[in-house]
């Protein structure tokens, strides 16, 4: 892992400013709900209580400030519901974070309101971080291996707990994709390749239900390289097989944080295993923009993702 990115990663973490509140709330109207129904497994020891924050001036997005949410140790979905029409697709959203924090909103919530309003259930997960997955270190100059899978076990838990649920929750259980950004656009490459057994033992009934996405969208994702061998190669923990879900994949080619061949060594890996594979890469836009619009026309990925999904007849 280049240098710049883990700078990125651990600055990110630094550049926040007053504590906004211990632990991070949905706005009034949308269902909250305890991912396990006791102790997580393979839990790690608390690095403290969880801490959201507001950025500082200097990293705001389009102008305005975003949430971060450090040291999550009780992960949660977050259900929005569509208020008009509702085409029972739905969306698990896995925020970004360089697997040290969320930007629970920049690349969580506001992609519900997106979602909301084109008839899409979205959930947000609040997965376990720090180190919940490979996450840099500056100490190294290098990429590091969870203890444990906590992430992919909190993103296959989300996927089967919203199939199980999926009636009362008013969604199609073979219209559930997962979307997720810069690390969360890992956590999606991830549990697309790793959803035929559980990294945990199961707890419940949801347990028993799949938990293989119907669709994906990993947008600027990183730890998608092979950092140890063969360089331009695929991270072997990331297995694609013909079973790996259509996969739409965006990033910008001016990425400071996660280099673009990290997109295109998955995107080759999905071709060469006949996945159905939609690419859209940009000359500039740079990383961790969300779906805030700037002046960057890869800000205008909403409506590229839009015609996929129907494509797929999900929408």
């Amino acid at each position: 892992m280049k240098a710049v990115a883990i700078g990125f990663c651990l600055a990110l973490a630094c550049a926040v400013s007053g504590v906004r509140a211990e632990v991070w709330r949905p706005s009034a109207g949308h269902e909250q709900i305890e991912l396990w129904p006791g102790a997580a497994p393979d839990a790690q020891p608390s690095t403290g209580p969880e801490k959201v924050t507001v950025v500082e001036p200097k990293e705001f997005v389009a102008g305005r400030t975003w949430l971060y949410i450090e040291n999550v140790t009780r992960p949660t979905l977050t259900l929005f519901r569509p208020s008009g029409k509702n085409t029972g697709a739905a969306v698990i959203v896995f925020p970004g974070g360089g697997y040290k924090g969320l930007a629970i909103d920049l690349e969580g919530t506001e992609i519900c309101d997106w979602l909301n309003a084109k008839g899409v259930a979205c959930i947000v997960l609040k997965y376990r971080v720090p180190d919940g997955g490979p996450h840099g270190e500056a100490s190294c100059d290098c990429q590091v291996d969870p203890k444990a899978p906590m992430a992919l076990e909190d993103a296959q838990r989300a996927i089967g707990l919203t199939r199980f649920h999926a009636a009362a929750w008013g969604i199609d259980p073979h219209k559930i994709g997962v979307i997720g950004f810069s690390a969360g656009g890992h956590l999606v490459a991830d549990v697309s390749t790793h959803w035929d057994k559980r990294a945990y033992s199961p707890v419940d009934a949801a347990d028993a239900v799949s938990s293989r996405p119907d669709f994906a969208m990993a947008m600027y994702p990183g730890h998608m390289m092979n950092h140890t061998t063969a360089p331009l190669t695929l991270n072997p923990f990331l297995p694609v097989t013909a079973q790996t879900p259509p996969t739409f994949i965006l990033q910008a080619t001016d990425d400071p944080v996660d280099p673009v061949q990290d997109s295109l060594v998955y995107y080759i890996a999905l071709l060469n295993a006949g996945v159905p594979v939609e690419m859209h890469l940009f000359a500039t836009g740079g990383h961790a923009f969300g779906l805030r619009p700037t002046k960057a026309p890869i800000t205008g990925w909403p409506a590229l993702a839009e015609a996929w999904m129907k494509t797929l007849g999900v929408m």
